[in-house]
């Protein structure tokens, strides 16, 4: 499924009301057998430039604030809790919440022309909630510089950090979006829901409890229909033929 920000003239603004829609949209027919892969583009030459700052603008409407970064939290934690992989494919300008939704995808896929930044230092705003995202994608002292500088990341900043997956030029971006895109819908919906929610699991225990944990979690997959469906394709020499 394609999700596209296309509210190019507000620099694709992560607003309430385009918060509310890219929740229902992720969450649209989650549970479809057809549904194997989120891409997350935008219209415009900005990816997205984050909260609109017209919205935060009045330091008295608090109650609207905490509801906008309440929901801007619930989109990036669901991202994570989707069934399926969540790609961003990002050609252009990506700040402040933009950044975080970037760097809350599963994968990103950026054209070389991509930049990425928190630059709410800048206007008397630190990017406190997109830190949470940004500190755990990049190391320590790169998310930090991003956040105390504002100053951009070029893509290939980007990749070597690990921000994004890969940078193609602008004009294999979509096709290199739609090659991930095919080669995950190859693989076993039921087996890649189980790897990803076992992944972001693990990634916040120690190693003990994450090997225990993992460990677990591979002899519940022996017991899938699927599990044994590719061994058995794989010892046959022949396609697995999955169940979803």
């Amino acid at each position: 499924r394609n999700i596209i920000l296309s509210n190019p003239r507000k620099r694709n603004a992560l607003s309430l009301s385009m918060l509310q829609s890219l929740k229902e949209d992720l969450l649209h027919d989650v549970k479809s057998k057809e549904l194997r892969v989120i891409v997350i583009s935008a219209e415009g030459p900005v990816f997205c430039s984050g909260h609109d700052l017209k919205e935060l603008a009045s330091e008295d409407d608090v109650k609207h604030h905490s509801q906008v970064f309440e929901i801007c939290a619930e989109v990036m934690t669901l991202i994570q809790k989707l069934p399926v992989p969540v790609i961003a494919k990002v050609n252009g300008l990506a700040t402040a919440a933009g950044c975080q939704l970037v760097a809350s995808c599963d994968i990103a896929v950026a054209s070389e022309k991509s930049q990425f930044a928190t630059p709410g230092v800048n206007i008397g705003l630190f990017c406190s909630t997109p830190a949470v995202a940004l500190g755990r994608s990049l190391p320590r002292k790169v998310a930090l510089e991003m956040l105390f500088t504002g100053e951009p990341l070029s893509a290939q900043e980007a990749l070597m950090h690990g921000l994004v997956s890969k940078v193609v030029p602008e004009d294999k971006l979509e096709e290199e979006t739609m090659k991930i895109s095919h080669k995950i819908c190859e693989s076993s919906k039921s087996i890649l829901a189980l790897g990803k929610a076992t992944f972001y699991r693990q990634i916040t225990q120690d190693l003990d409890t994450a090997y225990k944990m993992t460990a677990q979690v591979m002899v519940d997959n022996l017991t899938l229909r699927d599990g044994q469906e590719g061994i058995e394709a794989f010892i046959q020499k022949r396609k697995p033929v999955w169940s979803h």
